[in-house]
């Protein structure tokens, strides 16, 4: 074997086989020859001991360098030869194929040759060797004929195997049947060899045959790689990699075709798409090596330094395939580093050589000192964070660079980390290992080198927590039809023992897993449903918790017997010799496998040994025919599965017919025909023919407008009556009535009446109109079913029983009559009844909703006669989980608070019961596994959920089930949203903005542009500005508008005073609806109106206002009655009256109270409940709005005699100061107040359907920025019966100097209603000094009644001198703003 090595100094050559050195010098078989290869004299061999037989290698070294080794050559001894198929006679027809074999091993192929007649035989393109060995005779011919035999030379005298005799054969006359003597057989080949397939077939008419690759046609027209030669054989020429495949040949001979396929395997000894290349480096630094390979199959790599295998460690490490890493080096890491990739085919190999370099030594010139301070900032589990001082000898260290060596405490291998940037004194060490000490110094380095190093420090970085990964190889089978074994294995990565398994299960289609704790790697789960389909994880557990989840595997149990009979087992007798049942299946979740068939067994009531069998399909009906005359037949339906027959229904019993009805003829006319006219339906009811013995099948009812023949309806023959639907009012229909049978119809009955106009909704008695015939008169009725109950049986099934009266003590039914069950439900209220029949005395009523009331009645039926329907009964069916996930999902951000969102939802549209919560699921993953979203439960039937502390920008998706007391329904489809970038820049003090949309109302409709102001209107500077010349023309006119009106409010002052007694009687006389009094001022009633100015009409609405004895209350006017509001508008005069009567629970327009007190007033609001309180005053003032088709109403009023529902005293604050710490625990959310400004924001009323009881307190609630600033009032005068504002023109600028109050925003009635009851707190700011208000707590009804009525004359005329007063100081500040 050769082997030869160069170098500058000679290398020394040495020997490995099986990878252990030989020893040459003392053998005397095997000697390396000068040239360094290896002669092996004489080879020894035998059956027990191959010394010689292995792998070689070739290692060549140079002290003073390394050592280099070579690729690997296999030695193999050939055995002696030997054929293992010899030749056989055989004959062919001329023009036929004929094969000889002779098989010998791969290796002695080469060896073999083929004599003919003893002589040696020469091969061409019609005589072909095969791979095997076997000999081709293609295209015969007379001199094909003779003794063959093959031949191996092996070196010595030649083996040969047996002779076998060819005969040639005289043209083939008859048709030979499709033959195939050699098909092809699989090859292996390198790129650059022959492959030979041979499909040889036989034949008459010769075969055609062609070949695919890969089931594409190959062309083998002789000009390509591809030959197709003589007999068929397929001959590919310097095979390439891209030939590997299935190759088929297909040969046809006439109707005859046969394939054969062969697979041809291309292999590719390994070689180098990148070798290593020589490094140069420094100590401690790290390097790679590159080595990147190609072969089929893919090679096999490994590293040889200095001959010897490099075994991976943390310092070697294998990277990116087949790239060799060293960190850290060190002196003996120097030397020759070989790549060596190997495979089935061959092996090469490629080499580098790594060079340490010694430092280079300092130039003149002082070095830098050792760095200070050298500390771990950070210590995690895989990395640290160093940081220093620069040395003492130069304290600025703006041009040193720093290293960083660092080893695991006890190596001696050192890392280096170098700063990135010169005067840097930190540096992030990563990729180690956790709860390892590792030991660190820091070295300085200047522009003359490396100075001293610093102390070393010892860090030790943080353990771990492992948790297992999953369970491997998680199966489940079913071992019986209630149990399922699971069986896993243990964890592969995870530190710490595992301490224990769970195995989570859960039914198919249910939300809700249960889980089993397993200490080992199977469990058996049982008290499984049967033939359920089962999903099964396991999580293993170690000491620091749970580890990831397997995938779910998903089981089906076993099926059984069904464990329920069939349902609802109805008979119906046919004739005299039939009986036909009906049934339905067993109820859900009983059927324990797929239902196969059902068995029928009956028998005759008089003998009940003799049973017969009758096994029919999955229909749920059979005629059991064959049956005796007059005879009491009993019966009962089981149901089957492939594992057997489940248990049989009870006995039921029917009799047939003595004899058989008459179906010769035709039946006879109905004995009599009723018609009942509505507006857009006709009840059409009969009774059938008056002989029994003609069979009717059914009966057929015509109709038409004038004419009977426009439609026709066919019933069943049990039915008695109809309702023909979709008809026209006030149209004059004829009906006509037939009974029918197989031989065709009857007579017909005619009968006429006239639909009832629209108008007429009355339900009154039918009538007949010209009535062609007397009616026959009906049979008596028979006596209602009694006695008749609902139990319920599940979610969706109810069996109805009842009694007949009319039957024998025994309740046996011996006759043909039939019951009819009827049911409904009153939701929705237009629902009609659905009827079934029956003939027995119990009916199963299946298909119901889930949790619903429904009632049902009974009737019966024999022949002509009928009973009237019985005493219904009631039953409401179980509940069952919702059966549809919540609707409408909507999550919005909350205003000033990115991090919260608001989820907001609708009930399931299939609840299926009461909701007794809800459960919000979000992640970050959409298809994550649903037990890992993050849950929030809500408890109750509530509809919106805050989540708090989500992560900003980031999308989050949630989903929604709702819950009953049967379990959790379906989830919704996953919402996407993104929670905003940043934190808002524009939060107000105290997180309070513009605006004073109530919590969970809808904020107005501003326009897709708007945004929100900066500034908030709590402040008297913060309404937006401009230049006030600008406008000054419209509030010039305004101002105009305003002194108008006070002077039409002077001329209504004085037509009040002169209202009489006699009407003031008349109104005191006068009560409203709810209780409480209409009321208008007397003669000394004398009191200026209140101002009503509708938003965009500007109407004068007047209402008189009822004076009060109490001087202190003057700034508390008294609403009045809903009723004598003057409507504003029809929609909300609708609206206001629709809700006289209820405070509670309806989203409407509700008032809001605003106490226009003084500078420094901040009253606090409790409101509680009442049962029925009057609807409080709505007044409206034109304010500036920045959406001109909304109102915003401002009551005039907080508090109030009729306002009954006042209950608690309404404090005022001490002046000046903001809502104390106590005032806000009294509170749910308290309003929060802006210290530096006068005006206080709306306080929201909580809605009654967040307040924990009906009569609990209204409670002001914390207000979110939700709005524009929405109304700013000019102060005014404390007028005890209005306040007139200044109205700044719309979009106008507001004058900066005026102090400014918010209004709440109320919505016109033409737009959505606000779903909060609001009420708006507010103080106008004067300069004037502040007058007290003190409210009393509001008295009761009664008290109520007689404040009012005394308060009727207590006004005194010379208020109205107080009143002209304010109005003069109101003229003045009108004057102000227009001269200003």
């Amino acid at each position: 074997m050769n082997c030869s090595a160069h170098c500058e100094s000679p290398p020394r050559i040495e020997w490995k086989k099986d990878g252990t050195f030989l020893n040459l010098v003392s053998d005397d078989r095997r000697q390396l020859l000068p040239d360094g290869s290896l002669l092996i004299n004489s080879v020894v061999h035998s059956k027990h001991n191959k010394p010689d037989e292995g792998y070689y290698q070739c290692v060549a070294t140079v002290d003073s360098l390394g050592t280099i080794v070579s690729r690997t050559a296999k030695l193999t001894v050939a055995g002696l030869p030997r054929f293992t198929s010899q030749p056989e006679p055989t004959s062919a027809y001329r023009g036929g194929s004929a094969v000889l074999g002779c098989e010998v091993t791969a290796e002695l192929v080469p060896l073999l040759r083929w004599e003919r007649d003893r002589q040696a035989l020469a091969l061409d393109r019609r005589v072909l060797q095969l791979p095997g060995g076997a000999l081709l005779v293609s295209n015969a011919s007379d001199t094909d004929a003779g003794l063959y035999r093959c031949a191996l030379d092996g070196g010595g005298a030649p083996k040969y195997s047996d002779e076998a005799e060819l005969k040639i054969l005289p043209d083939a006359e008859e048709p030979q049947s499709l033959a195939l003597l050699k098909p092809p057989s699989s090859l292996t080949r390198l790129p650059g060899q022959s492959a030979l397939f041979p499909c040889v077939t036989a034949g008459f008419p010769p075969p055609l045959v062609r070949w695919t690759r890969n089931e594409e046609e190959l062309p083998t027209d002789g000009s390509g790689r591809f030959q197709l030669l003589a007999g068929g054989t397929l001959e590919i020429r310097d095979v390439a990699e891209a030939d590997a495949g299935t190759f088929t040949c297909i040969a046809e001979s006439g109707n005859d075709t046969l394939e054969a396929q062969a697979e041809l395997t291309v292999q590719v000894p390994p070689t180098f798409l990148k070798r290593p290349a020589n490094i140069y480096a420094h100590e401690s630094m790290d390097i790679v090596f590159e080595c990147e390979v190609t072969g089929k199959p893919a090679p096999t790599v490994k590293w040889v330094k200095n001959g010897d295998v490099v075994i991976p460690s943390d310092y070697f490490k294998i990277v990116k395939e087949h790239n060799l890493q060293v960190l850290g080096l060190v002196k003996s890491d120097e030397g020759f580093y070989q790549c060596i990739a190997e495979n089935d085919v061959g092996n090469a190999q490629a080499g580098a050589q790594l060079i340490i370099l010694d430092l280079a030594p300092a130039t003149a010139g002082p070095l830098p000192s050792a760095p200070r301070d050298v500390v771990a900032t950070l210590v995690s589990t895989r990395f640290i964070r160093l940081t220093w001082r620069p040395p003492a000898s130069d304290p600025q260290g703006d041009n040193l660079t720093y290293s960083i060596f660092y080893t695991k405490e006890g190596i001696n291998r050192e890392r280096v980390e170098n700063t990135s940037r010169p005067g840097e004194t930190q540096v992030m060490i990563q990729n180690l290992m956790p709860e390892t000490v590792y030991v660190f110094r820091v070295v300085a380095q200047n522009r003359h080198g490396p100075g001293e190093s610093s102390a070393l420090l010892k860090v030790a970085t943080q353990p771990e927590v492992q948790l297992p990964g999953p369970a491997p190889n998680i199966r489940a089978f079913s071992g019986s039809p209630t149990s399922v074994t699971v069986t896993w294995e243990t964890p592969l990565s995870g530190n710490g023992d595992i301490q224990n398994y769970k195995l989570y299960y859960m039914e198919k289609g249910q939300h809700t897993e249960q889980d089993v704790d397993v200490g080992g790697l199977s469990h058996t789960v049982t008290g499984l449903k049967k033939f359920t389909e089962y999903s099964f994880r396991v999580v293993a557990y170690n000491k620091h918790g749970p580890g990831v989840s397997t995938h779910d595997v998903v089981v089906r149990t076993l099926s059984d017997v069904p464990s329920a009979p069939p349902q609802n087992l109805t008979l119906e007798v046919r004739n005299s010799k039939s009986i036909l049942l009906q049934w339905q299946p067993p109820p859900a979740g009983t059927h324990s496998g797929q239902i196969t068939g059902y068995k029928i067994r009956y028998r005759k009531v008089s003998r009940k040994s003799d049973v017969t069998e009758s096994v029919g399909g999955t229909q749920l009906s059979q005629l059991i025919e064959g049956l005796e005359r007059g005879t009491e037949y009993s019966f009962r339906v089981a149901a089957m599965t492939i594992n057997g027959t489940g248990p049989a229904t009870d006995w039921v019993s029917a009799e047939t017919f003595e004899s058989d009805l008459d179906e010769s003829r035709v039946p006879e006319v109905p004995s009599s025909l009723h018609v009942r006219p509505l507006v857009t339906s006709i009840v059409v009811s009969w009774t059938p023919p008056e002989n029994q013995d003609v069979v009717v099948r059914g009966y057929a009812i015509g109709y038409g407008i004038g004419s009977p023949h426009a439609q026709t309806i066919k019933v069943d023959y049990k039915q008695r009556y109809y309702t023909i639907e979709n008809l026209d009012p006030s149209s004059h229909y004829v009906i006509t009535l037939k009974a029918f049978n197989n031989v065709g119809e009857g007579i017909p009955l005619y009968e006429s009446a006239v639909t009832r106009p629209h108008s007429d909704t009355s339900e009154v008695d039918l009538f007949v109109i010209n009535a062609p015939y007397t009616p026959v008169p009906d049979p008596s009725p028979m006596m209602p079913p009694v006695g008749v109950q609902a139990s319920i049986l599940s979610h969706d099934t109810i069996r109805i029983t009842w009694a007949d009266n009319s039957l024998p003590k025994n309740q046996k039914i011996t006759d043909a009559r039939f019951y009819t069950v009827r049911w409904k439900t009153n939701i929705p209220a237009n629902t009609k009844y659905k009827t079934a029949n029956a003939t027995t005395l119990s009916y199963l009523v299946t298909g119901l909703k889930p949790n619903t009331l429904y009632e049902f009645s009974v009737m019966v039926t024999k022949g002509r006669r009928s009973s009237t329907w019985s005493m219904t009964a009631h039953g409401t069916t179980f509940e069952l989980v919702p059966t549809s996930p919540p609707k409408d999902v909507t999550v919005v951000s909350k205003e000033g608070k990115p991090r919260t969102i608001i989820v907001n939802w609708q009930p399931p549209s299939e609840a299926n019961g009461k909701i007794t919560g809800y459960i919000i699921y979000y992640s970050t993953d959409v298809n994550a596994e649903i037990h890992d979203w993050v849950i929030e439960p809500v408890v109750g039937n509530r509809l919106t959920h805050q989540i708090q502390e989500l992560t900003l920008d980031t999308p989050y998706f949630f989903k929604i089930q709702a819950r009953n007391s049967k379990g959790m329904g379906p989830m919704s489809e996953a919402v996407q949203f993104r929670t905003p970038k940043a934190e808002s820049s524009d939060k107000m003090p105290n997180d309070q903005a513009s605006g004073s949309a109530g919590k969970g109302s809808r904020p107005m409709d501003l326009g897709p542009d708007y945004k929100p102001p900066l500034g908030g209107s709590n402040s008297p500077h913060g309404s937006p500005t401009s230049p006030l010349d600008s406008n000054m023309l419209l509030v010039i006119i305004v101002s105009v508008g305003i002194i108008t009106i006070v002077i039409v409010v002077i001329v209504a002052v004085f037509c009040t005073r002169r209202t009489t007694s006699h009407q003031k009687k008349k109104r005191a006389a006068c009560k409203s609806v709810n209780g409480s009094h209409k009321y208008k001022g007397n003669s000394k009633d004398v009191k200026p109106p209140d101002l009503w100015i509708h938003h965009e009409r500007l109407e004068l609405k007047p209402i008189d206002k009822s004076p009060d004895p109490n001087p202190i209350m003057t700034d508390t006017p008294i609403p009045r009655n809903s009723q004598d509001i003057t409507p504003v508008d029809n929609s909300m005069d609708s609206n206001i009256h629709q809700r006289r009567n209820s405070y509670r629970g309806h989203e409407s327009e509700d008032s809001m109270s605003t106490l226009a007190g003084r500078r420094g007033m901040r009253p606090k609001m409790m409101m509680p409940f009442d049962s029925q309180p009057p609807q409080p005053v709505i007044s409206a003032h034109p304010i500036h709005s920045l959406d001109p088709p909304h109102h915003h109403f401002h009551s005039g009023s907080l508090a109030s005699p009729t306002r009954s529902f006042l209950h608690h005293q309404l404090s005022p604050w001490p002046l000046g100061s903001a809502m104390s710490h106590s005032d806000r625990a009294d509170s749910t959310e308290s309003v929060r107040n802006t210290p530096s400004t006068d005006t206080m924001p709306a306080a929201s009323v909580v809605p009654s359907a967040e307040l924990p009881e009906p009569e609990g307190p209204f409670l002001p609630a914390e207000e979110e920025p939700q709005g524009p600033p929405t109304a700013h009032v000019r102060p005014s005068h404390p007028l005890k019966s209005f306040a007139v504002p200044a109205v700044p023109p719309t979009g106008g600028p507001f004058d900066p100097a005026l102090p400014s109050t918010p209004l709440l925003t109320q919505q016109a009635p033409g737009h959505p209603v606000h779903a909060v009851k609001t009420a708006s707190i507010g103080t106008l700011g004067r300069t004037r000094p502040p007058m007290p208000v003190v409210v009393p707590s509001a008295p009761e009804v009664q008290e109520t009644t007689r404040m009012l009525e005394d308060s009727e004359s207590s006004y005194e005329p010379d208020e109205l001198t107080k009143e002209m007063a304010h109005l003069e100081g109101l003229m003045k500040d009108l004057n102000a703003i227009t001269t200003a």
